[in-house]
């Protein structure tokens, strides 16, 4: 009953941010639901019978009003976090899969970011903030990185809102996208040497989470 009460909570506090983006969200739900069920229920309920046209109909629709809701919550919680330092590791660090963030390896007195991230495609550079700035960023942080890595990929990605660059949106598409180079045992070796490579840098502080207050990013977005 407790974890009932805990996913109903959630869900609600989802629906609630959710409706601030979207705000006839659960009109679109409702009119999903009704459009889907119908599409199946008539054809079916015409060759055999209602019943069965509803029992099948009914969980169809339910399951589309779901995922049209999971997507708008999706949306949602992007768009709360768009433009802020660290939306980019928010996102990255709810990710499902053989990843690895170090938030902030590089960080300016402009909350400019370059955190890193290790996975199966090698080594991925996140930069956040304005793109005339992150490039000279990232570039630093490269150089580096190569010097200690110079066999692994390396890639560089730049989310903001300047025209060239990466939506929070997009990233984990964009991660997910990147070419497979290391096999899992090559990926711990990698994150183990950057390991130590970060211990030798004094700690840069991360500035605080990008999220709203009393939101959080829904389940619907983990990769």
């Amino acid at each position: 009953m407790s974890k009932l009460r805990g996913y109903l909570s959630s869900l609600r506090e989802n629906f609630k941010l959710t409706r601030k983006v979207h705000r006839w969200v659960g009109l679109e739900m409702l009119g999903i639901f009704v459009a889907v069920t119908a599409l199946i229920a008539v054809p079916v309920g015409l060759i055999f019978n209602w019943l069965t046209g509803l029992l099948i109909g009914l969980p169809v629709g339910l399951l589309a009003m779901t995922f049209w809701f999971s997507r708008r919550a999706m949306n949602a919680a992007y768009s709360q976090i768009e433009g802020q330092a660290g939306a980019a590791v928010a996102v990255i660090q709810q990710m499902r899969g053989n990843w690895s963030i170090t938030p902030a390896v590089a960080v300016t007195k402009n909350s400019d970011i370059v955190s890193r991230v290790v996975g199966r495609p090698g080594v991925v550079l996140v930069g956040e903030g304005p793109a005339q700035r992150v490039t000279h960023l990232l570039a630093n942080e490269r150089k580096k990185t190569a010097r200690w890595l110079p066999e692994v990929p390396i890639y560089e990605i730049q989310v903001g809102t300047d025209a060239d660059q990466l939506s929070v949106a997009k990233v984990q598409r964009e991660l997910n996208r990147l070419p497979r180079a290391l096999r899992p045992a090559e990926v711990n070796d990698v994150r183990r040497r950057l390991d130590a490579l970060s211990a030798k840098d004094s700690p840069v502080p991360i500035p605080k989470g990008p999220l709203p207050k009393g939101g959080k990013i829904p389940k619907s977005m983990r990769g």
